[in-house]
């Protein structure tokens, strides 16, 4: 499989966050059922799209778009960040993920550590990303350990996640 990463420009941002809350969605009401308020709302969004350092793409593999990506990349200490990753659940478990993880390492191959953090209760990502891909869970943050970068929240689920970490050889 060939993997591509084609830059979202300003003017797509609309469909690429529409993109993303449609599919972190899934889990949640997979797991808690319909909920009232947005998994991850516009802003928690715009935070991940206007860092400084983002780097904003649209995946393809073999030329069919497959999901998105938004990476933080640290060009001074090589220390960079998934802020967000979607595969379209129509492409789950075909080894796209697995692919575009590979595509972006070979993208940056000067990264020395890899970060990102994802819920507690997505399963699939965590099999993904420490069974397949290779990170380590480094970090848990909850209620008596809260992530200094999340506002709080009525909600549970917005409150435990893992912090994953890959240190590249």
């Amino acid at each position: 499989m060939n993997v591509h990463f084609e830059v979202v420009k300003e003017a797509e941002y609309e469909v690429f966050r529409k993109d993303v809350k449609d599919i972190f969605s899934i889990a949640v009401k997979e797991e808690f059922g319909e909920l009232e308020d947005e998994v991850i709302t516009d802003e928690e969004i715009n935070e991940s799209l206007d860092k400084p350092k983002a780097q904003v793409y649209y995946v393809y593999v073999d030329q069919k778009k497959v999901g998105g990506v938004v990476l933080e990349i640290d060009d001074d200490t090589h220390h960079n960040s998934v802020e967000l990753l979607y595969v379209y659940p129509n492409c789950h478990s075909q080894g796209i993920g697995y692919t575009i993880w590979k595509g972006i390492e070979e993208k940056y191959p000067e990264t020395k550590v890899w970060e990102l953090v994802t819920p507690y209760f997505e399963k699939r990502n965590i099999n993904f990303y420490v069974n397949k891909c290779g990170f380590k869970i480094v970090e848990f943050f909850n209620k008596y350990h809260p992530n200094p970068k999340l506002k709080k929240d009525e909600n549970g689920f917005k409150e435990d996640f893992f912090r994953f970490q890959k240190i590249m050889k």
